[in-house]
């Protein structure tokens, strides 16, 4: 099996976190700052979506959010989270190198296995998590994790009939050489809807990555199941779909297979943006909105107390973004790339920090909580996956 192994600059030094700096551990519900008509983000290789479309309606300016069960409990430093066909979840653990299926109707947890080669540090580890396009047929899990060495993508098959314990096939390194560091690791992975596998990396601490398109870190990525550069890239022969950003967590689409990407700001935005190939983002250049037609301005952004942004998911014709520091899910309602009304909060302090939402179809949303990594409010409990309905 072919692959491509890209190396990158790694960062000289990984730096520690600032208080004001919008890490794992840190989000204002600031206004407009809308993306360019004229610009039309996609998921497609040729910069329009392909597939069947949908009728765009507006979602109303006002939504709600129902938190309907609880699903499980006593998770430890969950991470990722990809719903498998049957019904059940899987979940990763960053800092216990583990994946878990979770039971989607009685909550029951059972180890998966341990993933080899994860060295957990900081807001490095066993990150996000996918299933592959052609799932049904060859049951392969893709996981992004930091190693000793980088952060990188494998692959591994997944055999439910063995033990528990033991379910994890041999990790197939697809892609490597992203840049680590104790701060900014980006982590997470998922398909398109063109079924090509796009990466939110983060610069590790060292801010001339983002502004440099022969780097891997600060980026958004797309790659063939394969690891391969996507077809149709923006930059010939190079895995980077778009840069000049800080640190991504999230990757979303909506009904026109338009990508959208929560960013990490430092000390004063953070950012939900549009994304359009080869675009930049403006990082360390720009943190939010800017006055330089250079970068692309965000869809919106956030004060770093009121976000930190991890996860999003498209439903209802919103992106609802989780936030850590902030510790509440946002609703952005959109009309094409940009705002349809002045985003919510929801759940604020109720959960306490919240890292990953996914869409579960029907109006419904799976929520993981982000509290026993070190950062939580002990008094919010272990972690856990609720089910929400929302509108």
């Amino acid at each position: 099996m072919q692959r491509r192994a890209v190396s990158a600059v790694l960062a000289s030094a990984a730096l520690l976190l600032t208080a004001g700096c919008s890490s794992d551990g840190d989000g204002t519900a600031g206004r407009d700052a809308s993306a360019s008509p004229s610009r039309t983000p996609t998921g497609s290789p040729s910069g329009t979506p392909s597939a069947q479309r949908t009728a765009e309606t507006t979602p109303p300016a006002k939504g709600s959010v129902k938190v309907t069960r609880t699903v499980a409990t006593g998770l430890d430093s969950p991470w990722g989270l990809a719903p498998l066909p049957e019904g059940d979840l899987l979940v990763s653990s960053r800092d216990e190198r583990v994946l878990t299926r979770v039971d989607g109707d009685s909550g029951r947890k059972t180890e998966v296995g341990e993933v080899p080669g994860v060295a957990p540090e900081g807001e490095g580890g066993l990150l996000g998590i996918a299933l592959s396009p052609d799932y049904a047929s060859d049951h392969m899990v893709y996981a992004y994790f930091t190693s000793a060495s980088d952060n990188r993508i494998v692959r591994m098959l997944y055999d439910a009939g063995k033990p528990a314990g033991e379910q994890l096939g041999a990790p197939d390194t697809v892609f490597k050489g992203i840049p680590k560091g104790f701060i900014h690791n980006g982590g997470r992975i998922a398909f398109g809807p063109d079924g090509m596998l796009y990466v939110g990396t983060g610069e590790s601490g060292n801010t001339g990555l983002s502004q440099d398109k022969e780097a891997l870190g600060g980026k958004i990525l797309r790659l063939t199941p394969e690891g391969e550069p996507a077809p149709g890239n923006p930059f010939p022969d190079s895995p980077v779909y778009s840069y000049g950003h800080r640190n991504v967590q999230g990757l979303a689409w909506d009904s026109k297979q338009r990508l959208f990407a929560s960013e990490f700001g430092q000390d004063t935005w953070d950012e939900l943006n549009a994304i359009t190939p080869g675009d930049n983002y403006g990082w360390p250049d720009a943190e939010g909105r800017s006055d330089d037609d250079a970068f692309h301005d965000p869809v919106d952004q956030w004060s770093t107390d009121d976000a930190s942004p991890s996860g999003i998911a498209y439903a209802e014709g919103s992106v609802w973004m989780a936030g850590l520091r902030g510790e509440r899910l946002w609703r952005i309602p959109l009309k094409g790339t940009g705002e349809a009304a002045e985003p919510q909060s929801f759940l604020e302090g109720e959960y306490g920090r919240l890292r990953t939402v996914v869409a579960a179809g029907g109006g419904r949303l799976w929520l993981v909580t982000s509290n026993t990594d070190g950062r939580g409010d002990p008094e919010k409990g272990d972690d856990r996956i609720l089910e929400l309905e929302v509108e």
